[in-house]
């Protein structure tokens, strides 16, 4: 277990990041808030080349859950009609599909209640106020109406050097690695930006090894909350299943990053997107900016959605 030393460390960030009552008591969608029109008028001159870079991985029944999380099932899907001419014969035949998964099965954001720490979720609501049939009645996704702003690929592995262009499993990507790669990219991360951050790790499960790349796995470390709330950052998403470093880098510590963004600060983060092309993409323009448009899906009460997020450079 976490050493008392270690734990203060945890609840010594969590004050100093803590955003309940910035926006008012009543608010439900955190540092979305930072995602103003001027924002959002700004993040469309980065669309220069008009390259479009999908970033969501393909929602297949053998995706990249391995049954370490309960129930949250890659998708399955199922024809329920096949060229069916339900008006009658000679009509027009419809063909009809549904799908089962966890709505965090693939790439996709974390609503704000997804996790909770002392009982609390994001602006101090008791975590007691998500029920089983009501769902996240305070803070749902649904809150998340729109989340589109400029993005910044900060690309880890190429501002460290790493000849093999992905971070080792034991690595947690720490402020000096985030400052390396804002070097790199060449332009200051900046309030009502979305962070995407890449460690490579995602190049496993593109390779076929879905548990290789569910542990062990790099990811953020405890100190960066720190970092993207300096900037005012608005959502941060990255290509590993955990988001961040897993095992944790703190033993007995388990998923302080996911607490820190998504309860202290009320920041949405994104798990299991490709930012392979992506990188490709920056690296060939010498730009790490774009719009970035990654609307959630407006579940009602739901704790996290997949998403299909595009970069348009």
């Amino acid at each position: 277990m976490s050493s008392p030393t270690e734990f203060t460390a945890f609840t010594d960030i969590a004050k100093r990041v803590n955003n309940w009552g910035r926006w008012g008591p009543d608010d439900e969608i955190g540092t979305l808030n930072l995602i103003t029109d001027e924002v959002v008028r700004e993040a469309a001159a980065a669309v220069r080349s008009g390259r479009r870079v999908p970033l969501a991985l393909p929602l297949r029944q053998d995706g990249v859950q391995t049954g370490m999380m309960p129930g949250r099932v890659n998708p399955l899907h199922t024809m329920v009609q096949i060229n069916q001419e339900i008006f009658g014969p000679g009509t027009v035949a419809c063909s009809d599909d549904v799908v089962t998964m966890g709505l965090q099965a693939a790439t996709h954001w974390d609503a704000l209640p997804h996790v909770s720490h002392s009982g609390r979720i994001y602006n101090g609501r008791p975590a007691d106020t998500i029920t089983p049939h009501g769902g996240a009645t305070f803070a749902g996704i649904d809150k998340a109406r729109h989340i589109v702003s400029r993005g910044v690929l900060l690309d880890i592995p190429r501002a460290l050097g790493r000849s093999d262009d992905r971070l080792p499993g034991d690595h947690a990507v720490i402020p000096e690695d985030l400052d390396a790669a804002e070097e790199l990219a060449g332009t200051r991360v900046r309030a009502g930006d979305i962070v995407l951050v890449r460690t490579g790790q995602i190049r496993t499960y593109l390779a076929g090894d879905k548990h290789a790349y569910a542990f062990p796995s790099p990811g953020l470390s405890l100190r960066a909350p720190e970092w993207f709330h300096a900037r005012d950052v608005a959502a941060v998403a990255n290509d590993t299943l955990t988001f961040e470093i897993f095992p944790p880098e703190i033993e007995g510590l388990w998923l302080p990053v996911h607490a820190l963004h998504l309860v202290e600060m009320g920041m949405p983060q994104g798990q299991n997107w490709n930012l392979e092309e992506l990188s490709t993409a920056c690296g060939q323009l010498g730009r790490y900016d774009f719009l970035l448009s990654a609307m959630p899906e407006p579940f009602v009460g739901a704790t996290g959605t997949p998403v299909a997020p595009v970069a348009l450079l």
